[in-house]
């Protein structure tokens, strides 16, 4: 199986570039919650409402804070990971598998019928653009075995 090569320095961009799209996520996610909560209490009965808003509170905070350090560490682990350390490719590849996933998931599961709303359009962009990238750098290989940011990286 041939793999795509690129720079080191280039795929520590495309990982750290990864790694922000993956806190801007978590930012919008945690800037919808409030919205999502006024639409359930405007679609459902008071009833119905009181039963589905907790767990969808808990729920989008959850998943918009734990954005937050699975962002931070594709961002940490970067230079590690284009440098060839296992642990960095372990969490660049292991987060570039789950990030990829969620595409797909969203299409299956959701369909296109939430696609009007604002900030759904720009979490989906973000999430497909951070999939692209993680998967495109996290499965390259740099030229050589150590090079220059292999070097920086092992210092650090």
């Amino acid at each position: 199986m041939r793999s795509l090569i690129m720079s080191g320095s280039t795929r520590v961009r495309l990982l750290r570039g990864s790694g922000v799209l993956l806190i801007l996520l978590g930012i919008v996610h945690l800037a919808a919650t409030p919205h999502i909560a006024t639409l359930i209490r405007h679609s459902a009965s008071t009833a119905a409402a009181d039963q589905l808003t907790p767990p969808m509170l808990l729920n989008h905070i959850l998943v918009g804070l734990l954005l937050f350090p699975l962002g931070y560490l594709t961002v940490y682990a970067a230079p590690y990971s284009a440098a060839g350390l296992a642990w960095a490719q372990v969490i660049v590849r292991t987060t570039a598998l789950t990030v990829a996933t969620l595409p797909v998931t969203l299409l299956a599961l959701m369909g296109v019928r939430y696609f009007d709303a604002p900030l759904f359009v720009l979490g989906a962009a973000l999430v497909v653009a951070a999939a692209a990238t993680l998967l495109v750098a996290a499965f390259s290989r740099s030229p050589g075995k150590l090079n220059a940011t292999a070097r920086d990286a092992t210092i650090a």
